[in-house]
């Protein structure tokens, strides 16, 4: 058993680390509290997540790609026909 100023010591390291843990444990409530929050907030504001936007961007560029060429088609139709009526 301890006695005196080593008592007193080991009283206030033991004091210090629990309070450390308890700091620690606040922090992660806040933490998490202030994520969940975030998120209601943004799902509040109707954004478009990443993986949505790039995928109705690849559609439509797919889209674009497949207008172009359905438009030289035509182009090229048109041609044909114009030549044969003249």
């Amino acid at each position: 058993m301890s006695t005196g100023p080593n008592r007193i010591l080991d009283d206030f390291a033991k004091l210090m680390t629990d309070a450390a843990g308890a700091a620690q444990g606040v922090r992660k409530e806040l933490e998490t509290a202030f994520h969940a929050q975030t998120e209601r907030w943004l799902n509040s504001m109707d954004l478009v997540k990443r993986e949505e936007f790039d995928m109705v961007r690849e559609m439509a560029l797919k889209a674009r790609e497949e207008n172009d060429a359905l438009q030289k088609r035509l182009d090229a139709l048109e041609a044909k026909l114009s030549a044969e009526g003249k």
